[in-house]
């Protein structure tokens, strides 16, 4: 068991209050860690760390290939302690091994990628109606609020961290209060990697406070949420205090849509993945299955029979390819999902409960669960689970396809398969979603944008998309006139 300091201003600190919280491993309830519990007086000191390193500090003349070598820097020192990184992430949130083992290897990546960006950052020059040299330069938008989820704890931490910190920003994140380690290990190799105090603020503690100061505070000119959309609605209400700048990456209840004349064994694989992965805790989760009619239940039946491979236990167990949830609380809610979808009428075929035997009695495991037969209009349809919960719509033909998938409040994501190229491309095409494949669920790409249509969010993460959110745009003009506009 460690007990651990906020890291603020380049030093490590301890909440005001000194209260504390408690960190245990979801698959056993072990305590792993003692973390600070901060509230908006922590988030505002923070803040003016921050702002002093922005206004006052050397980081505004700190070149781009500096910002650069400093990520890079950072991207390699986890590489070398990608072990730690994993196992931690595994322990504190659940997922198995081996998809901590990549979220950090994809963190790592995330950081080289905007620390070679940074130098690529341009502005432009434009011919005017004037006797005007005019151009464009590219700024950082200033001091970054960051509040990040708990289902990728690390990953988070790059997404946000590397565009702010490539732009030229000043940042202070906020991990969810239910998996700050990992976050608080990436702030000791940011100490380590040598990046001036309070450009790099790591702030642990609940949203109600922290996270709100973060929000609200007039000093901050950005915030960049990830989480629950009834969360983020609270967040863009509390960005108007000063109309600072805003993204927000939120929930979703994305289609995965399988067309009779989709390769059948893939298509199968493709739906468990995309409902399954990372316990289903994942806003761009395949929840709502759309299966042609004519191979519904033969789809439906292939993945009951192929579910008891997906082993349960602690994600550090070899051959564990599904976690516990993130706490006792969130297990409780996907719970009542499935209390909700027997009532509705949607038929279980397979899961829904608590999986028996000693080594999982004391974590928050629940078995991958299966509805049959579900209607569009159903809650298990429309509303985000967050949790190992699919929910199998057949559709007639294309059109009912695309009707169902974009009745929905969300815009997220959505998956098509099928070996007809041009039916993919035309599907695609006509759904409201940010973030789709084909034939594929799940792949993310740090050179990619990431980000939804409708409730699930405004603005766009990653790739060069990622960077824009980090940057002002300024106009310049010199005028090459020596006499006087002779205006009066």
């Amino acid at each position: 068991m460690k007990n651990y300091e906020m890291y603020v201003n380049g030093k490590w600190i301890k909440a005001r209050s000194g209260a504390t919280r408690e960190i245990r491993d979801p698959a056993n309830g072990e305590l792993i860690a003692r973390v600070p519990e901060s509230t908006r007086e922590d988030a505002a000191a923070a803040i003016d760390a921050a702002r002093a390193a922005f206004d006052k500090g050397p980081w505004r003349a700190t070149n781009a290939q500096d910002r650069g070598k400093l990520l890079f820097k950072l991207a390699d020192a986890i590489r070398k302690e990608a072990k730690i990184f994993a196992e931690l992430e595994t322990r504190n949130c659940g997922k198995p091994l081996a998809e901590s083992e990549f979220d950090v290897a994809d963190a790592a990546n995330c950081f080289e990628f905007y620390g070679g960006l940074a130098t690529k950052i341009h502005g432009e020059t434009m011919q005017v109606p004037a006797n005007s040299l005019s151009f464009v330069l590219r700024e950082p938008v200033g001091v970054c609020g960051q509040i990040i989820p708990w289902n990728y704890p690390l990953l988070m931490c790059a997404w946000k961290l590397a565009p702010a910190i490539a732009a030229g920003c000043t940042t202070v994140l906020k991990p969810s209060e239910l998996t700050p380690l990992t976050a608080l290990e990436l702030a000791r190799l940011i100490e380590a990697c040598e990046f001036p105090a309070g450009v790099i603020n790591i702030l642990t503690g609940p949203g109600a406070g922290a996270g709100e100061e973060l929000a609200m505070s007039s000093k901050v000119d950005k915030v960049a949420f990830t989480g629950g959309t009834v969360t983020g609605r609270k967040v863009m209400e509390s960005a108007t205090s000063n109309l600072k700048k805003i993204s927000l990456e939120l929930g979703g209840k994305n289609p995965n849509i399988v067309f009779a004349d989709a390769d059948f064994e893939s298509a199968v694989d493709g739906a468990l993945f995309g409902a399954f992965a990372n316990q289903g805790e994942v806003c761009s989760a395949g929840s709502r299955l759309l299966v042609e009619e004519s191979i519904h239940r033969k789809l439906v039946d292939a993945m009951v029979k192929k579910v008891p491979r997906i082993k349960l236990g602690h994600g550090l167990t070899p051959g564990v390819k599904m976690g516990p949830l993130v706490s006792a609380a969130h297990r409780e809610k996907v719970e009542s999902y499935i209390r909700i979808g027997v009532q509705e009428g949607a038929k279980l075929v397979c899961g829904g409960k608590r999986p028996e035997g000693k080594d999982l009695a004391g974590g928050n495991f629940l078995e991958p669960t299966i509805f049959d037969d579900v209607k569009p209009a159903m809650r298990i349809a429309r509303e985000e689970i967050f949790g190992p919960v699919l929910s199998v719509i057949p559709f007639k033909n294309e059109e009912d396809a695309i009707r169902i998938a974009n009745d929905s409040e969300y815009g997220l994501a959505a998956g098509v398969w099928t070996l007809n190229i041009n039916r993919g491309l035309r599907v695609i095409k006509q759904l409201r979603a940010g973030i789709t494949w084909i034939n594929t669920y799940h792949p993310t790409f740090n050179e990619m944008p990431w980000g939804g249509y409708k409730q699930s969010g405004t603005g766009r993460e990653l790739g060069l998309y990622g960077i824009e959110a980090y940057l002002e745009t300024k106009q310049v003009n010199v005028s090459l006139d020596e006499a006087p506009i002779g205006w009066y």
